[in-house]
């Protein structure tokens, strides 16, 4: 109950305060290439419960192609560059845990077609909790995109290498989630993606 009263509390006043960072993150996204501001995508909730994630738009509207990004991608906008390297993009899901689909902190949600990978003793015990903006995977796997492009097969490393590696780390965190972890690993990803970019 905690969690969820800390979630809703800061959901909404990082909403309220960061409008205008979000008008002008709007008007950047439309002005650099032509479609909608928010990047709408099924991804896999609490319980195993699909719900249909917000980001700020990084692609090119239609970009079609591999579901996970490697590298130097094309299909990534001039902004959307910008938005991925501060991870302003994903502060479009304040809307998600204000709603209830997400919470601040917990597994990063998945595609539905990686879910159906999971082991299901893992799966059940990832899925118990809200999927979060941030995790320690997150932090972790901070230059994801990097690693996977220096490999042969980025769709086979992310499926067999780093995927397995996020859901012990997600494992790990659902066994002493507390909203003092939560604060930890909040804290500790400001660092990681503001330290680096400062």
């Amino acid at each position: 109950m905690a969690k969820r009263v800390f979630d809703v509390l800061v959901a909404a006043l990082g909403l309220l305060l960061l409008s205008p960072l979000f008008m002008l993150i709007a008007l950047a996204v439309k002005l650099d290439s032509p479609g909608p501001v928010f990047f709408r995508q099924e991804r896999v909730g609490r319980h195993g419960v699909p719900f249909r994630i917000h980001k700020f738009r990084s692609m090119h509207d239609g970009a079609a192609g591999a579901p996970i990004t490697v590298g130097d991608d094309p299909r990534i906008t001039r902004t959307g560059r910008w938005l991925r390297a501060t991870k302003l993009d994903e502060l479009a899901q304040l809307v998600d845990v204000l709603v209830g689909d997400m919470s601040l902190v917990g597994p990063r949600p998945e595609l539905p077609r990686y879910v159906a990978l999971y082991p299901p003793a893992l799966r059940d015990k990832v899925l118990s909790v809200r999927p979060g903006i941030t995790d320690p995977a997150s932090i972790e796997y901070r230059d994801e995109s990097a690693q996977l492009a220096r490999a042969a097969d980025p769709e086979h490393e992310y499926v067999h290498v780093v995927l397995p590696r996020k859901l012990r780390l997600a494992e790990a965190y659902v066994e002493q989630a507390s909203l003092a972890t939560d604060l930890q690993v909040i804290w500790r990803t400001v660092r990681a993606v503001w330290g680096r970019a400062a």
